[in-house]
């Protein structure tokens, strides 16, 4: 059997991690370390490693084996164990010696094979907004032999999981997790495969055209300040259509934004300079957004921010671009931001982050 993203000739397994990294490597599916995918065999589910990068399946160790059927059970009973998982690790199998995903426990109770859950811009800009039941409904329809389901904000861990136990027993092939992504499962990597696609065509959603961004103007906006421009064209996006900042600026709008990018994206008033916005901010003692807005020129983003932070800007910036002119959204609450910004878990994403972008 498989150790890490070692299969020992195991073609079911190869063909799990080509689809892992499938996944991570499109930019509208998963972002840096966002999204996970499970494999199940002979009692040991291989999943994602916290803080990994679905885009290095196959290249480096970032699956980690856990018994599934105890995970199960601790999850049922409340156990505190499920949270982390890492109590149901098979040790000897864990090359990795990493940790496993934050979301294993919904894996596990999943009793499908093969599962896949990626950052889908699409379904995120469909699952923010409020009459989302009736949008998704209708678009779902053009897939009618599929099963799929809708499951409400949950932290990510073990609430969310619960909430996905009470469907599991249905064996949904298709789970859209409100202001968060898509899950797709199956029995078979290629059927998760050729699911993903066909799921992806009946979500896809038309994006806001927008301007070019200014790049001289951003630079000289941020001359001397601890912010440069965003280096990723599309990015911008976010900047360059009043709607597009509407709805950056309203809210937290799913987990890795508020992670990666924090609760606050800040908007520069026309010709003001970087230096003079972080000026006015700390003389009100407010804290610095990661990610500034200069509307009709462009995104710039703190000297700070991480490589995942970075991808993170991408995300934003295609799923705002694909959120419908005049749409009502869901906003994250108060409460549901604090819970993710003192969440241990996240904190050891972040760090991983951290590292990773000090070792590139």
């Amino acid at each position: 059997m498989a150790s890490g993203n070692r299969s020992d000739g195991d073609p079911a397994f190869d063909a799990f991690l080509a689809l892992s990294r499938d996944i991570g490597s499109d930019i509208l599916k998963t972002q840096g370390a966002g999204g996970n995918t499970s494999f199940k065999r002979d009692g040991v589910m291989w999943v994602k490693a916290s803080g990994t990068w679905l885009a290095h399946a196959g290249e480096r160790d970032i699956m980690v084996p856990v018994t599934a059927a105890p995970l199960v059970t601790a999850l049922r009973a409340g156990e505190p164990s499920a949270e982390k998982a890492t109590d149901f690790i098979v040790t000897e199998l864990n090359a990795s010696g990493l940790r496993p995903s934050i979301e294993t426990s919904f894996h596990a109770a999943l009793p499908q094979a093969v599962v896949a859950h990626y950052h889908c811009v699409n379904a995120i800009a469909l699952s923010v907004l409020t009459d989302r039941d009736v949008v998704i409904a209708r678009l779902m329809a053009k897939l009618p032999d599929l099963r799929w389901t809708t499951i409400p904000y949950r932290r990510p861990g073990t609430p969310l999981a619960l909430e996905i136990d009470r469907v599991a027993a249905t064996r949904p092939d298709v789970l859209v997790l409100y202001n968060h992504g898509i899950i797709i499962t199956g029995e078979t990597v290629e059927e998760v495969r050729e699911r993903i696609a066909r799921v992806t065509e009946a979500l896809s959603v038309a994006v806001r055209a927008e301007a070019t961004a200014d790049t001289a103007a951003l630079q000289a906006l941020a001359e001397g300040s601890d912010f440069h421009v965003a280096d990723d064209a599309e990015s911008h996006k976010t900047a360059l259509n009043p709607a597009n900042v509407a709805f950056a600026a309203g809210g937290s709008l799913y987990p890795d934004h508020v992670i990666f990018l924090g609760t606050e994206i800040g908007v520069l008033s026309p010709g003001e300079t970087v230096n003079a916005y972080v000026d006015a901010r700390r003389a009100r003692d407010l804290s610095i957004p990661k990610m500034l807005l200069a509307p009709g020129l462009g995104v710039l983003l703190s000297n700070e921010l991480t490589a995942g932070g970075r991808v993170m800007a991408r995300c934003l910036a295609e799923v705002v671009s694909r959120i419908p002119d005049g749409a009502s959204v869901a906003y994250l609450s108060a409460d549901e931001e604090y819970e993710l910004t003192h969440w241990e878990a996240e904190q050891y994403r972040q760090a991983l982050d951290r590292k990773a972008s000090r070792q590139a």
